[in-house]
């Protein structure tokens, strides 16, 4: 079916601010360049997606999430116990994790509420739009590595990933002060793609991103990633914990009843680096129209691209590296129209098992796994 947005609808999805000199966050950290704020406290950060050039995010534009104020943890003083359901009671030291086999893998990472400034009427939470996302080169030691050292029991179901920052949340309201946790099913937390990172890009992980050690769970949205981790709890029954249950879930409806379950997998998303919202573009003048796309755990499989609002699609070019778990860059040649106006870009990504991102956003995912089609408006002069 055609799709056909308004100017009303794309006003209201314009991003809320420009690119600001986001600063440091701490100073011990280099500057942050050209990210917007989305929070100043604690420190929000999203990635400038129009000025998207490499396939890796350097450090310094990679988008900061934080829940809670940055904890202060020494890395000399900092151990990661691994406790609960199994036979063996794991501390280690920084040291002593570093001296278990690293790897060093590219995953990206989407928050869960990226490009929720698309959501009309307006929703709770951080005013994200299309640069929640960043992909970096992450080095660290398989989760699965510290777990065998542990020996989880027999019947164990669930690995809980939890972080040293700690506050309160007014809405919904917290039992007090927590801490950011996240439990991951236990087959998940075994795979390759989970790890306990300590390097990012070649440098030590910045304070802002984790440091010492966080989680990196390719596939999954950013807030499995739970940063500046401390331990890891085993159970034998699923985790029902705050950011599991009443933040960070979603409706899924069974035998026709609604339930709230766990966001969890990435969902395939294309977005517009360039041409960037209202930019101005020659008429009658060829034009490269770039992003890039992405599908969690699956393959990305094609991105299309149409210059009409949606009524007709063409296939764009795959570009740049082809990493599983990864963002893929693409382009598409566009012959801008000789006639002067407006036109809505749209992109859209489908994944290798077919499934391709909706034309309208479903209420039931609240206000996560944001992936409808979103029109890019430009001016054609």
């Amino acid at each position: 079916m055609p799709t056909n947005f308004s100017r009303r609808d794309l006003l209201k999805a314009a991003p809320a601010a420009l690119p600001l000199l986001a600063g440091r966050v701490r100073a011990d950290e280099p500057p942050f360049t050209g990210l917007t704020v989305r929070m100043h406290e604690p420190r929000n950060l999203e990635f400038p997606f129009s000025s998207l050039k490499s396939w890796v995010t350097p450090n310094e534009q990679f988008f900061v999430r934080s829940h809670f104020a940055v904890p202060k943890v020494d890395p000399k003083s900092w151990k990661l116990t691994v406790e609960g359901e199994v036979e063996n009671r794991v501390e280690l030291t920084l040291e002593e994790l570093k001296a278990l086999t690293a790897v060093t893998r590219p995953i990206t990472l989407e928050c869960a509420g990226n490009g929720r400034v698309f959501l009309t009427p307006q929703a709770r939470g951080l005013q994200w739009g299309f640069g929640g996302v960043s992909n970096a080169e992450w080095t660290g030691v398989p989760l699965s590595a510290v777990l065998e050292k542990a020996k989880v029991k027999s019947g164990a179901v669930e690995v809980v990933l939890a972080g040293a920052d700690s506050g309160i949340i007014a809405d919904p309201a917290t039992p007090g002060p927590i801490h950011f946790d996240r439990s991951l099913p236990l087959a998940k937390a075994n795979q390759p793609e989970v790890l306990l990172a300590y390097k990012m890009n070649g440098e030590d992980l910045p304070v802002s991103h984790g440091a010492p050690v966080r989680a990196v769970v390719g596939g999954w949205y950013g807030m499995a990633s739970v940063k500046w981790l401390t331990r890891v709890v085993v159970t034998r029954t699923p985790y029902t914990g705050f950011f599991q249950t009443l933040d960070y879930s979603v409706w899924e409806r069974k035998n026709g009843l609604p339930e709230l379950v766990p966001v969890t997998t990435v969902q395939p998303k294309a977005a517009i680096a360039r041409p960037a919202l209202h930019e101005t573009v020659p008429a009658g003048q060829p034009y490269k129209v770039f992003g890039a796309a992405w599908a969690g755990e699956q393959k990305l499989e094609r991105v299309e691209v149409s210059a009409d609002g949606g009524k007709t699609w063409e296939t764009a070019t795959l570009t740049g590296e082809d990493k599983p778990f990864c963002w893929r860059t693409w382009e598409y040649a566009w012959k801008v129209p000789a006639e002067k106006g407006t036109s809505k870009l749209l992109a859209r990504a489908t994944a290798a098992d077919g499934t391709t991102q909706p034309e309208k956003r479903d209420p039931d995912r609240r206000t996560y796994m944001i992936n409808h089609l979103v029109p890019v408006e430009v001016l054609i002069k």
